[in-house]
This record gives structure tokens, C-alpha cells and sequence, in this order.
């Protein structure tokens, strides 16, 4: 079946293709904007927010930032006087101090804000070995989470003083707003040899004009009023991505109808179970019914590959890449029956999640006890040996984007214990559907390529770790070149 695309998805499509068509190699240049073009929204909101909640900002130095701000929306003056009164608030403070906050806001604020097609505009760039650079009127310690989870590795941006690893409160040479960003990109590309007049621009502000006439090929991102008029006049290719904000009513709605048919599914399948007097009957049945009915009620649809690497060797370990609570669902609809499943401890206190696992007699880990983790994982191996497969996320957690985290060697013991084969299940777009922090499933449609089952015949103790290196690669190699 061929789904028709939106004029949004038909642009991003129609310039991926433009990347993958030009030119190789580190002359040509990629030059992002950050808030507003990578992210919905503005990092400094996260920032503001947070110093707020710690009394980091007194009400006179918010009442500046005010009238910082609409002189910046009324006025049209740049943004060098709030940065100004960002460096005086960080005065002080320890430049590592304030890359671990930035760290730590990312995770938890500006993470689910990352555009997924300003992703995809990023690894295309970078298959082509393009030379990227993120340019932000922005701090380093906001700006510098997102570019390392994006691969990107120049930053540039505005810098504030430091003597000691202390902040002095002031700005270390000019903001990189209008004109002074559009001078550090050609300073920059004239000091790595990149070709501007063969380089791309991404951008969203009116005050980004001059940045991205520095480039042959300016490309605006969502583009504010001015700069779409400009971008009109010179015919400048403009993008608008699906909006990252707070989902609408119709999302919720179907969430609610999602997490309504899954409560449904489990009381049938609890009376069959007790008709049948068989607690697998119920399981079988909720497992196989309940992911059904969530993914028709919250508008998500699956599209799979290798599906028939779920059927061809069980019982199996089943590892799957973990960003959004959406994946339980999606490893449901999957694997259907005859399983089980391994989850931190956290989860046995989550309405949403606990019912469910208590039915599949899911074992809990808590990840500060490694003891406690190894016995709560012995029964495990008895059942792979007795016919239901392990379906675990090696990462231990949900991450909060798209990139890999590191992998834990429990799966990989207990697969190599049980002489069961592992099964690689790589999930993309979850974390689209339901961010990590997320409680709304928007429609959409979820990637998955099943990999072929990697045996553990012979293996013993001492491979574990091999097997876990050697499927996370197969991970990586799937998320960079997507299996067709």
C-alpha cells in the first residue's frame, strides 16, 4: 500500500535527494542554526526555567530579561543585551558545572524538541562526508548536548568569559547574531577550506539573512515572516517540519482511547484465563489482541522488515532499542505470544505498564543492585529453557534520542546460559510517536527491521561480551543504512 505524502514530507524528500545527488567530501559545508531550526522552540526557556525553579534569578534581573526580550520582538534589536544578562547570571559558576546542567536540560527539556527531519537533513550531510557546523547566538553549554548527539562536530557560537574554570559574567567577543554569525561561518569555512559557494545553510530567524547568504545553497527552516518573504524574492527552497509543541486534542483523545482498549483487551483475557484455567491463555491472548487495538485507536501505524526472524528460532532473547514507553506496544505486536520480559524496577509503581507486566510475570531489575538484578534474572533462563523467549532493552533504559546508548551484558548472560539464540529488533520513529518524557502517542508510523538470529550454541560465559559488541554493530549499521 502507498501512502500519498504531504507537501512537507515531499520537500524534505526532495532535498534529501539533493544532498545524496551533489557533491562528496569536506568542502562542502553544512551550517545549522540552532533554536528554531533544530528544535522547536528556544533552549533558553529550558535554561530561564530552570534557574527560576533553584532561585538562581532575582526579579530585578527578570524584569531586565523582559524588556530585553520585547525590545528584541518590538523593536527589532539584537539579542547581544540578553546575552549580557545570561553572562552576569552565570558569573561565578564552573564552566563544568554548567556543560553537566546543559547535559542534564537536554535529557530532560530539549530533547523531545529535536526535529526528526532535521535529523535526517544531518545524517544526510554526513553520509555524504560533508563538513557540519553547528553556528547559534547561543552558549556552547546549550548549544553542545544537541551537537554531539547529532554527530555535528563544530560549534560556533557565542562564548562567555572564563578565568579558572570560573565564569566572569561577561561575553568573550561578539554574539554570533545577524552579521557576526554570518562572519564566523566564512571565517570558519576560510580556515578549514570549505567552499561556501557549494555549502548549505539552515536557518529559521528574519536576523539569519546574512548567515545564509553567505552559502551557495541557503535552505530556510521553518522560516519566521521576514525571512520567508526574503527567501521568496531570491527563491530560496523553504522547509516547514511537523510541529514539536504540545500535542493537540485529537492525540490525547486517541491516547486515552489507546490506554482504554489496552485495560479492555486485559479483563477479556483475564476471563478466558480463568475459564481456561490457564494464566498462558491470557497472556497469549492479551499480547496478541491488545498491541491490535492501541495501534488502530492512537493512529500508529508498523512497517516491518525481516519478520520472519521472529518466528524461525524460538524461544530467543529478543533486544530491542528503547526510547519511548511506545516500544512495549510495538515488541507486543511483534512477538505475540509465548513471552516474557525483563524491566526496571521503577516500572512495577506505573498504572500503565504494571497490570500488564504482572500478567506476563515480567521480571523487575533494579539497576542500583546488581545482587538483587542476578536473582530476579535466574528464573529467566528457566523459561527460555522451557519455551517462552525474553523479549529486553540491552540499554537498560529509555534514551532520550534516537542515538544508541551503550549496551548492558545481561541479556547477552542469560542468552548464552540458556544456549538460546539473540535477536536483534531495531525500532526507529518510537521515540516520534512518544517522546521519552512523553505521556500523549502521536499518529504516525514506526520502523522495524528484525535482524537474523544470532545462535549462542557453544558459546559460554567468557563470549558474552563479544556477542553484545558484535550486536550492537549490527544495531549501528542498521540505524545508519536503513534495511529496505
Amino acid at each position: 500500500m502507498t501512502t500519498s505524502r504531504t507537501p512537507h514530507q515531499q520537500a524534505l524528500s526532495d532535498l534529501l535527494a539533493e544532498i545524496e545527488a551533489g557533491a562528496d567530501g569536506p568542502e562542502v559545508g553544512a551550517f545549522f542554526d540552532f533554536d528554531g531550526t533544530l528544535i522547536a522552540g528556544y533552549s533558553a526557556e529550558a535554561w530561564a526555567l530552570d534557574a527560576l525553579r533553584r532561585r538562581r534569578i532575582d526579579p530585578q534581573t527578570m524584569v531586565r530579561s523582559l524588556v530585553a526580550g520585547l525590545d528584541m520582538h518590538l523593536r527589532g534589536s539584537d539579542v547581544t543585551a540578553l546575552m549580557e544578562i545570561a553572562a552576569e547570571l552565570g558569573k561565578g559558576r564552573q564552566e563544568e558545572a554548567l556543560v553537566e546542567l546543559g547535559r542534564r536540560l537536554f535529557r530532560e527539556r530539549l530533547a523531545g524538541t529535536v526535529y526528526p527531519e532535521a535529523r535526517a537533513i544531518v545524517k544526510a550531510h554526513q553520509r555524504k562526508g560533508h563538513t557540519l557546523a553547528l553556528a547559534s547566538s547561543a552558549t556552547r553549554f546549550q548549544a553542545g548536548p544537541l551537537a554531539a548527539d547529532l554527530g555535528i562536530e563544530h560549534v560556533l557560537c557565542t562564548r562567555l568569559e572564563a578565568v579558572d574554570g570560573r565564569l566572569t559574567g561577561r561575553v568573550d567577543g561578539p554574539v554570533l547574531w545577524g552579521r557576526n554569525k554570518a562572519d564566523a561561518v566564512a571565517a570558519f569555512a576560510a580556515d578549514v577550506g570549505v567552499k561556501l559557494p557549494d555549502s548549505y545553510g539552515y536557518a529559521n530567524g528574519d536576523e539569519d539573512v546574512e548567515f545564509l547568504d553567505t552559502v551557495g545553497r541557503a535552505r530556510p527552516l521553518n522560516p519566521a515572516a521576514g525571512l520567508a518573504r526574503v527567501a521568496a524574492e531570491r527563491g530560496w527552497p523553504v522547509l516547514r517540519f511537523e510541529p514539536r509543541g504540545r500535542p493537540g486534542v485529537v492525540p490525547v483523545v486517541r491516547t486515552a482511547a489507546a490506554l482504554g482498549g489496552i485495560a479492555g483487551t486485559l479483563g477479556v483475557g483475564l476471563g478466558l484465563g480463568l475459564l481456561n484455567r490457564s494464566r498462558r491463555t491470557a497472556v497469549n491472548y492479551v499480547a496478541t489482541v491488545a498491541p491490535e487495538v492501541a495501534l488502530g485507536l492512537a493512529g500508529v501505524e508498523m512497517r516491518v522488515t525481516g519478520e520472519e526472524h521472529l518466528w524461525s528460532a524460538r524461544p530467543a532473547v529478543f533486544v530491542f532499542n528503547h526510547q519511548s514507553s511506545f516500544d512495549v506496544v510495538v515488541i507486543a505486536r511483534l512477538l505475540r505470544r509465548d513471552f516474557t520480559a525483563v524491566a526496571k524496577a521503577e516500572l512495577a509503581h506505573d498504572p500503565r505498564f504494571a497490570p500488564l507486566a504482572a500478567l506476563l510475570g515480567v521480571a523487575y531489575v533494579d539497576r542500583g543492585d546488581p545482587a538483587q538484578a542476578r536473582e530476579a534474572l535466574a528464573p529467566v533462563v528457566d523459561k527460555l529453557r522451557c519455551g517462552i523467549s525474553l523479549a529486553i532493552a540491552p540499554e537498560g533504559t529509555r534514551s532520550a534520542t534516537p542515538t544508541l546508548g551503550r549496551f548492558k551484558s545481561g541479556a547477552f548472560h542469560i542468552a548464552v546460559q540458556a544456549q538460546v539464540p539473540v535477536v536483534p529488533v531495531v525500532i526507529r520513529n518510537a521515540g516520534e510517536i512518544m517522546w521519552r518524557a512523553s505521556l500523549v502517542a502521536r499518529p504516525g508510523t514506526v520502523d522495524v527491521a528484525v535482524l537474523p538470529p544470532v545462535p549462542t550454541v557453544g558459546l559460554g560465559s567468557d563470549d558474552a561480551h563479544d556477542l553484545r559488541d558484535g550486536v550492537r554493530e549490527q544495531f549501528l549499521g542498521a540505524l545508519a543504512d536503513w534495511p529496505v
